[in-house]
């Protein structure tokens, strides 16, 4: 598990690419029977990837956190973006198809994954935050979300949100997971932008060919600086940043938010006169 610490707006005026990247974009998050995380002390956020080919995986860090177990005191969310998989939880198997979710609680003692066809292995994208109470395990079907739909064709932003941990679905302490595919022609997602004051955003883009770039904009709304993104990688986004970006071909996203307030919509707009 790797470690990326916060940063205050003021030091990233004087950042290099390398180091804008270095800082806030994780490249490698699926790779062949491996569990690759990556803790931000924003918020304390854990989030990353877990691909079983020929293994079954779990997740063992309890000597990085101070706890005897991963999930002691923090809950999860999980969403497949491979082939189909299970996941047993505490004992309890679940069958993964693409774009299935998991919302597992705080008090879990024992999480695997495993796929169901190496050759179509599942991809397992997780994020995990701290908690303060235990709400039950929830599965949770694509096809059972009615999404938001958003945007117009003439700005380039019509897409559907699919919220999987949100209130409306399940219960969580702080943690909101869901999903954004754009419709093709589309290329904008969150614009006009916003930051969120009172919790943060990681981002993490997919369903792009090889050849398609994601230019993720970021930093303070008087002064932006922008990742250039490829396939399955991860942005991290701290409460005073803008979280947006532009495709050259349309995608889809996963955005997990944790914070002080678990209400979707609690967010600051910036207006485009403000935008830098």
């Amino acid at each position: 598990m790797q470690t990326r610490y916060a940063n205050h707006p003021e030091d990233i005026k004087n950042y290099t690419t390398e180091k804008l990247r270095d800082q806030f974009l994780v490249e490698k998050i699926f790779e062949n029977d491996q569990v690759n995380l990556t803790y931000t002390h924003v918020d304390r956020m854990i989030f990353g990837g877990v691909m079983p080919v020929k293994e079954k995986l779990s997740i063992s860090l309890s000597k990085e956190l101070g706890v005897n177990y991963f999930l002691e005191r923090r809950e999860m969310g999980v969403i497949n973006i491979g082939g189909e998989g299970i996941m047993i939880v505490d004992g309890t198997e679940y069958d993964m198809k693409c774009r299935d979710g998991l919302y597992i609680g705080k008090g879990t003692k024992e999480v695997y994954f495993r796929s169901k066809n190496i050759n179509n292995p599942a991809k397992f994208y997780i994020n995990s935050v701290p908690a303060h109470h235990m709400y039950p395990t929830v599965k949770i079907d694509i096809n059972n979300i009615e999404p938001l739909r958003l945007g117009e064709p003439s700005q380039l932003n019509q897409r559907a949100i699919y919220q999987y941990v949100h209130p409306n679905v399940c219960q969580s302490c702080q943690l909101q997971l869901g999903l954004t595919m754009l419709e093709a022609g589309s290329a904008w997602n969150t614009m006009p932008c916003h930051t969120h004051e009172r919790r943060m955003e990681v981002y993490l883009y997919f369903d792009m060919a090889p050849e398609t770039r994601i230019f993720h904009f970021m930093g303070e709304p008087s002064e932006t600086r922008h990742l250039v993104i490829k396939n399955e990688q991860a942005a991290i986004s701290p409460s005073w940043s803008i979280h947006s970006g532009v495709g050259t071909s349309n995608y889809t996203f996963i955005w997990g938010m944790c914070g002080e307030n678990i209400s979707y919509d609690d967010m600051d707009a910036v207006k485009m006169d403000d935008l830098k």
